[in-house]
């Protein structure tokens, strides 16, 4: 087996802990927030707007505002993503309407550290196939959060979650995944929900999880086929066949024999 040396930052001190557990305050708060406007006929944009004026509010920044390529920065301050969107959705004109599923993703930077979260939520009444898809997503979270603990491998993780969803009979994003976090809102160790081909393992590595790291662990579940495709706008990423996903996200501190999670919402 390949030892993988652990980059340096990568377990948190005190100080550290504690700044990054602000930003995510923030960021659970903001979604409780985004939570109560969630209705048909208002326009992401509407949302997205309400989640920067108190994220500023209390003196953070939207961390996924001006993120990414300078050619192509995200514009926005959340990633907003309806029905077959499943990630990194463009907040706009769209108005929300009865039986949508929209996945909301919050990031912020205070104090010179992140926090990052998602979930998703129901516009009015949904389809028992959607509700059921929400409740294998967030099932899938809390598997994979109990295997984030002391010693165990990011593998653990990701297999959990994996065996999970299909056995359920439901597909995985492949090309993103959950992440360290710090003073970058991305950086070891890469934490997928599926265990990877061995031709891809390099990329993703069967880290060793230690007391002090801190990671996003956010399965994105699919109704349909695992093939996804990216718009021409650089950014949306959508199901191929066009069928419903959903996305949630914590960000844990490994912690012993059970993580920390520092963005459950009051």
């Amino acid at each position: 087996m390949q030892n993988f040396r652990i980059p340096k930052g990568a377990i948190k001190k005190a100080d550290e802990i504690r700044k990054i557990e602000e930003s995510c305050r923030i960021v659970a708060d903001t979604l409780s927030l985004v939570e109560k406007y969630v209705a048909p006929g208002v326009e992401t944009i509407e949302l997205d707007k309400i989640a920067e004026d108190y994220i500023r509010s209390k003196d953070g920044f939207p961390a996924f505002k001006g993120y990414g390529p300078s050619n192509n920065p995200f514009p926005n301050s959340l990633c907003i993503s309806v029905n077959e969107v499943i990630i990194h959705g463009i907040p706009g004109n769209r108005k929300l309407v009865e039986g949508d599923i929209v996945s909301v993703d919050c990031g912020v930077l205070k104090n010179e550290y992140y926090g990052d979260s998602a979930t998703t939520f129901s516009v009015g009444k949904i389809s028992k196939e959607d509700e059921k898809l929400l409740e294998i997503t967030k099932n899938a979270l809390e598997i994979g959060i109990d295997n984030a603990v002391h010693q165990n491998k990011v593998y653990d993780i990701a297999g959990s979650i994996q065996s999970y969803v299909e056995l359920k009979g439901y597909s995985l994003t492949r090309e993103f995944t959950g992440h360290g976090l710090g003073k970058s809102l991305h950086e070891y160790p890469s934490v997928p929900n599926f265990v990877p081909p061995l031709l891809h393992r390099k990329s993703m590595p069967n880290a060793t999880l230690l007391d002090g790291m801190v990671i996003a662990i956010e399965p994105m579940v699919h109704i349909g086929s695992k093939t996804i495709e990216v718009l021409k706008d650089g950014w949306t990423v959508v199901t191929k066949d066009r069928k419903k996903a959903a996305h949630f996200e914590h960000t844990v501190m490994i912690d012993g024999n059970k993580a920390v999670i520092f963005t459950l919402r009051s």
